[in-house]
């Protein structure tokens, strides 16, 4: 099989494409799962604040099988036209800007760019945060304007966008992972016979099992890089007031996105 790539949302924003995916009109895509949300809102639980605690704890969890298997079948309920291959991640999200944040009192009242799901626009609000929504492809400007003062993503993301330029200062909130879902079209699915089947699934797989240490080895690797060129990485961020209010929310959140919510939920909770 010969597969065409194409990087940098050369086929369109993650929301447009996850429509492009349920149509057919691409085969294969990765998104995140604060994006999957449009098309499966349970797979916002994904994104609630402390439920991964470290980085060792986020690769054992998404190579679990239990967590791989409730996601898929979170998706296979909620979308009938795309089928979901495996998990992936790049790391865990930390906040960036031009000052730093040293604990959750300093979050009062900054403009903090949030990816669109509700439960971003839970938890930041909660921090004492105003949540600002707008394409990725806007963050950089909108950081070097002043239109928000705060930007959260993976160092490695912070890094090959260039954001820090404008936001020279990211601080080790820690607060999220950046989890991510590969989808195949059920279009080309369906039309795949049962070997054909076996050899992308077998390759999905290699990827759930392999990724995600390469994806935290690339952050290092960034934050390296970072460092010698002056940016600043702020290590001791108290994140005991962050996960103070964040702990409660979280049955919260993942009650109103409804039981396979609950149940990936418990799931990442229970994982070391």
């Amino acid at each position: 099989m010969v597969i065409d790539q194409f990087p940098g949302a050369q086929l369109g924003q993650e929301p447009q494409m996850l429509q492009k995916i349920r149509t057919g009109d691409i085969d294969f895509m990765i998104s995140s799962t604060a994006n999957a949300a449009t098309v499966a809102p349970e797979s916002g639980v994904l994104s609630i604040h402390y439920i991964f605690r470290s980085e060792e704890q986020l690769e054992h969890a998404i190579a679990d099988p239990r967590l791989i298997a409730a996601v898929t079948e979170m998706f296979e309920a909620a979308v009938k036209d795309g089928h979901v291959l495996a998990l992936a991640m790049l790391g865990l999200r930390d906040m960036y800007s031009k000052k730093e944040i040293h604990n959750v009192a300093e979050m009062k009242g900054l403009k903090v760019r949030v990816q669109a799901t509700p439960t971003e626009d839970t938890m930041f609000p909660a921090y004492g945060a105003q949540t600002v929504h707008m394409p990725f492809g806007s963050v950089y400007t909108s950081l070097q304007t002043g239109v928000m003062d705060v930007a959260e993503n993976g160092i490695n993301v912070y890094d090959s966008n260039k954001h820090y330029e404008v936001a020279p200062v990211m601080s080790m909130t820690e607060h999220e992972a950046n989890n991510s879902v590969i989808w195949i079209s059920d279009k080309l699915w369906s039309s795949l016979s049962a070997e054909q089947k076996g050899w992308v699934q077998a390759a999905a797989d290699e990827v759930a099992k392999t990724e995600p240490a390469k994806a935290i080895a690339l952050d290092h690797a960034s934050r390296a890089k970072l460092e010698k060129m002056g940016v600043k990485f702020v290590a001791d961020v108290d994140k005991a007031g962050f996960i103070k209010i964040a702990t409660p929310l979280q049955d919260q959140i993942a009650a109103g996105l409804g039981p396979h919510a609950m149940k990936i939920l418990q799931i990442c909770r229970s994982i070391q």
